[in-house]
């Protein structure tokens, strides 16, 4: 398969979200994962309404004036794959999300590749049988991504998102290829530009989340 088209993927949600009142509906989307979606910028300080999920939500609802929508944390600092599996159909699939995100790039490290993997893939597998489109996103960058960091320090995230492209395209899914958007504005721009600390991003990162999460609901 391939990763999913951004003109097609969510297009039937598009329209309910276009649709006026009395024939429109509720669309819930969660944003599962960890630190990052909570809204932690230098902890403890947890800064919700400049997080990407908040941002998704006031960009979704300028763009859809008509649409009721729910964007609904289920994120928890500190956490990885493992632990989001585990209180995934508690915590993510009652909530019946029309969309699900993952984002757990960052902590999953530790794990290495092959258990996040077995990770990702059972959510997955859990959100679309449920009836979920999925948009997987990359680990924003940390200081490991610093220039001339060394290739020690700066591939084990990149190890990660490559594995989550290949899940996306796997899968048929969309993708949030966070790591990539934080790249390409370290060309000309310095990666202290986007975090609020070490493995955090401030608000101009999660500008970039937003940006990258906006992409699968196209104009109408």
């Amino acid at each position: 398969m391939a990763i999913a088209s951004q003109g097609t993927y969510l297009a039937d949600l598009v329209t309910v979200m276009n649709t006026h009142w009395p024939d429109n509906r509720c669309i819930n989307i969660v944003c599962h994962g960890h630190s990052v979606p909570a809204g932690y910028f230098a902890t403890p300080r947890v800064d919700s309404l400049n997080a990407y999920p908040h941002l998704l939500y006031v960009g979704l609802k300028e763009r859809y004036p008509y649409a009721v929508i729910n964007v609904i944390v289920t994120a928890i600092g500190g956490e990885n794959s493992e632990s989001g599996l585990k209180r995934f159909e508690r915590d993510v699939l009652t909530h019946k999300p029309d969309v699900v995100t993952l984002d757990y790039g960052l902590n999953d490290r530790p794990l290495g590749v092959k258990k996040a993997k077995a990770n990702w893939t059972r959510m997955i597998r859990l959100a679309m049988a449920a009836g979920s489109r999925v948009i997987l996103l990359t680990p924003t960058a940390d200081l490991t991504q610093r220039r001339g960091a060394p290739a020690a320090e700066r591939n084990p995230l990149r190890e990660h998102a490559q594995q989550i492209r290949k899940l996306a395209a796997e899968y048929g899914l969309g993708i949030a290829d966070s790591l990539k958007a934080f790249d390409v504005y370290c060309r000309t721009g310095h990666l202290s530009d986007l975090l609020s600390w070490r493995n955090h991003p401030g608000r101009a990162g999660h500008d970039l989340v937003a940006r990258e999460l906006m992409r699968w609901f196209p104009m109408q």
